[in-house]
């Protein structure tokens, strides 16, 4: 199959599938492109969050529970989306969890957790969509992060899987173009999710952003993060930045990491003793979903 005609709508009854999708800029992301007029494969925890997402949007959606680390149930639910809605010409791999601790301190199968979902969850969507990718000569986004070459203190499992899924589409991206297949990566910044706004409750993590400069620690709305995100799609990008400046971090990243030692070591010497360094457990209402899952099924 050739890929999707260049026109005014060319997502018009294509399949797309968003992983991550129950809420946050998942659900954002699903929305935007439902009303480019693409059909919505909805996978993630949350069952009811993500039922109630596909009978509000304009346009026929599924919505599966899934967990994205799980190889065998992500193949049940790609046979379930080729049945209802036809193989995919885009999967947009969002899933991810977070969590805030001193890595000393962290428990490890929280810290483990973190790595399989973000890295090897996305491997493993990749991994199960990439028949159907080569097929449609598709397209697949890979949602990063400033954190993939920026990474900060208090942070280490997140930072780490962020810096693995950048380089995992890089090295992807090589091996699928010749099949067709245009692979993208979405840098982005502080948005507004319940994340987000969960980690602002620990004075460590309120405080490490609030020492940042004024452009980067400032919160961008879900809505416009998954704006960019659905014209990356559509426009099959190899890349976008939200903001459109974090492509300048890019080319200085190596000046970050010392720069994030000198702004941590102060902020992290006074917080310790007021015992501001204590582990935050997973960050919103979708990470703690996760970790119920994981408790379930393990």
């Amino acid at each position: 199959m050739k890929a999707p005609p260049a026109g005014p709508n060319p997502l018009l009854d294509r399949t797309v599938v968003v992983t991550g999708a129950a809420r946050g800029i998942g659900a954002a992301v699903a929305r935007n492109l439902a009303g480019r007029g693409a059909r919505l494969a909805l996978l993630g925890h949350e069952p009811d969050e993500l039922r109630a997402l596909a009978a509000g949007l304009p346009v026929p959606a599924l919505a599966h529970e899934v967990d994205v680390t799980d190889q065998a149930a992500m193949e049940r639910a790609a046979a379930l989306v080729r049945e209802r809605l036809g193989p995919p010409s885009a999967v947009v791999a969002n899933a991810g969890v977070a969590e805030g601790a001193p890595f000393a301190d962290s428990d490890l199968a929280a810290w483990r957790r973190i790595i399989d979902v973000n890295l090897g969850g996305s491997a493993v969507t990749a991994r199960t969509f990439l028949p159907d990718l080569f097929d449609t000569r598709g397209y697949y986004l890979q949602v990063a992060s400033l954190a993939s070459f920026g990474a900060a203190p208090m942070m280490s499992a997140y930072c780490a899987s962020k810096s693995g899924v950048e380089a995992f589409a890089h090295s992807l991206r090589a091996e699928v173009a010749h099949r067709g297949v245009a692979v993208g990566i979405g840098y982005l910044n502080w948005t507004d999710t319940e994340m987000i706004r969960d980690g602002d409750r620990y004075p460590v993590l309120r405080e490490l952003r609030g020492h940042m400069p004024p452009p980067a620690r400032r919160v961008h709305p879900a809505e416009l993060v998954a704006a960019r995100l659905a014209s990356a799609v559509e426009h099959r990008s190899t890349a976008v930045y939200i903001p459109r400046w974090l492509r300048l971090v890019q080319v200085t990243r190596a000046a970050l990491p010392p720069l994030v030692l000198r702004v941590s070591r102060r902020a992290l010497t006074r917080l310790e003793p007021e015992e501001s360094l204590r582990p935050t457990g997973a960050l919103g209402a979708g990470g703690q979903a996760d970790r119920a899952a994981a408790r379930r099924s393990g």
